[in-house]
């Protein structure tokens, strides 16, 4: 029967070889985390904003509501206070839809910022990471060359 070599070795051997540089794979998961770690806090910085509106929002509403449900001595009073609330409801409509658009505005420019930045960064950090390994290959190279010899 033939026996079947063992490439255990031969694996092991080359594939120390070529070394692998873990740095460079924790500096991108470093950048990574980073990221992230800045993007949630715009996201919650603007969940907090948006709750703020809203909580004031509801606030002012129900304040005008409790003005258009006093009893009237006139029953044209109650027309005129619902028209009254109806006002001051589309007024604070446009002033609360404009206040949450300055925060969609602001995560949209924070995030552009941050997705820049990062770029510069994951360019950087792959310039690195290619230059090293670069380094490494040609290193382990001529030491299979020289040993071949």
């Amino acid at each position: 029967m033939a026996k079947t070599n063992d490439f255990t070795k031969t694996f092991q051997d080359m594939m120390a070889s070529f070394p692998v540089d873990t740095a460079s794979i924790q500096d991108a998961f470093k950048t990574q985390a980073a990221l992230a770690e800045k993007m949630s806090k715009v996201a919650l910085e603007a969940a907090e904003k948006s709750t703020e509106i809203t909580a004031k929002w509801t606030k002012d509403t129900i304040a005008k509501l409790g003005e258009m449900t006093r009893a009237k001595t006139e029953a044209a009073d109650y027309s005129k206070a619902a028209s009254d609330f109806a006002s001051s409801a589309a007024e604070m409509a446009a002033e609360n839809m404009a206040a949450f658009a300055e925060v969609a505005k602001k995560v949209q420019m924070e995030t552009v910022e941050l997705m820049l930045a990062a770029g510069k960064d994951i360019q950087e950090d792959a310039t690195a990471a290619v230059k090293k390994a670069t380094a490494d290959v040609t290193t382990a190279a001529k030491k299979a060359a020289t040993a071949a010899k």
